[in-house]
């Protein structure tokens, strides 16, 4: 199965973002892509919730979903929208930070909102509070497509027994989409990435933003690239640098039963009591 990773630079402007991720899906297909998956908050990289107020919609009314559902049922393709932000109602004006997984006739057949908020202070000054925009998910998902897909999002990839859960409940290929801070992505994007792979025996598909993303209200944000495509024996199957574009892979779904096979390390948990904390 051949599949597509769309590597963006989106700025903070949804309805100008959308062409460009429309015409990178189109060329992804082109070259083949059966399955494509794009980065986390694919409709809008911000650092402003003022201009987030402004410019996103609840689900039902957002026109970045609507129409890559309607490219992926004219495309025929599997379509994994690695994340949208989008409003949802809530009293504390709180937004969804939200992956989809679309069929090949438009459908939605998936929905997984990112579980884990990055809240952080990095060296150097840097600071992220997503929980004071974005409300946390709390339900993890795998769903039927091509294979057994299970969806998480960026900073969840820090957090290996919700990988183990997707595993265990069937996934062969697990996507994260992610909008990773370049400190943080020179330390340990493939580490993890590498990780993740090998302790589930998936396929990690990691398409990702990358760049200095343009901003009209509030900080720009530079983000680090390098999308990332790994086999279920850890080995990086491609990676896509710093450049916006698309990164075509083929995944031998034969792969995940072999690499199970010789570490059969997701049939062996055993119980066993936690450390007394400090």
């Amino acid at each position: 199965m051949r599949a597509a990773l769309v590597q963006l630079c989106s700025g903070d402007d949804p309805d100008a973002n959308l062409p460009v991720t429309e015409r990178l899906i189109r060329e992804a297909v082109a070259g083949g892509a059966m399955l494509v998956a794009t980065p986390e908050v694919s409709n809008i990289v911000s650092s402003s919730r003022a201009r987030q107020n402004a410019v996103l919609r609840l689900e039902a009314d957002d026109p970045t979903l609507a129409r890559l559902r309607a490219v992926a049922a004219e495309l025929g393709i599997w379509l994994v929208i690695g994340s949208l932000a989008l409003k949802t109602g809530d009293a504390d004006g709180r937004f969804a930070n939200r992956s989809f997984l679309i069929g090949p006739d438009g459908a939605i057949i998936a929905r997984y909102d990112k579980i884990h908020m990055f809240d952080v202070e990095l060296a150097g000054g840097e600071t992220y509070r997503e929980s004071a925009g974005f409300r946390p998910g709390a339900q993890a998902v795998v769903a039927d497509g091509p294979a057994r897909i299970g969806l998480s999002v960026c900073y969840d990839m820090r957090f290996a027994q919700l990988y183990r859960d997707l595993a265990q409940a069937g996934a062969e290929i697990l996507t994260v989409p992610a909008a990773f801070t370049v400190p943080t992505g020179q330390a340990h994007w493939h580490t993890l990435l590498r990780a993740r792979a090998i302790e589930t025996g998936c396929f990690v598909l990691a398409p990702a933003q990358t760049g200095t993303h343009p901003a009209t209200e509030g900080k720009p944000r530079r983000t680090y690239g390098h999308s990332l495509a790994v086999a279920p024996w850890g080995e990086v199957l491609a990676d896509a640098g710093e450049d916006v574009g698309v990164t075509l892979v083929d995944l031998d779904l034969a792969a995940v039963a072999r690499a199970r096979a010789m570490v059969p390390s997701l049939g062996h948990d055993r119980p066993y009591a936690a450390p007394e904390r400090s």
